[in-house]
């Protein structure tokens, strides 16, 4: 059932063994996959651009075929299977990949790289 809104999205990741979130759209990493890999959840998302990026399939989570009910269905079967300590090593997994790859320090060095790199030649901020 829909649990309405709430400021307190912590306590109820905490409470989840895994978090799904299938997306279709181009996004961007959902900030809700980076708190829920923080937090050492395992992860079930869709395997296109921004989610791919929060996800390592098999090792954080599991990625599904976009548009794909079956293949998310079958993802959300193989968590259900995991023993629960193989569900705790890939949430474990997620924490390190977003320490290791989404720490604020990380993110903030590369967009500086990015800015520094345009400013010396402004037609490296050119999209192609």
């Amino acid at each position: 059932s829909y649990l309405g809104s709430t400021d307190r999205i912590a306590d109820f990741i905490a409470r989840a063994d895994c978090i799904v979130l299938p997306s279709y759209y181009r996004e961007g990493v959902p900030r809700s996959l980076l708190e829920a890999a923080a937090m050492g959840k395992p992860i079930i998302t869709t395997d296109r651009p921004g989610c791919r990026d929060a996800v390592t399939d098999g090792v954080t989570g599991f990625l599904c075929a976009p548009r794909d009910p079956h293949d998310l269905a079958d993802k959300m079967e193989k968590m259900i299977q995991l023993k629960p300590e193989e569900r705790i090593r890939m949430g474990k997994r997620g924490r390190e990949k977003m320490e290791n790859e989404f720490d604020e320090k990380i993110v903030l060095g590369a967009y500086m790289n990015v800015i520094k790199a345009v400013v010396r030649d402004p037609r490296k901020g050119n999209a192609p």
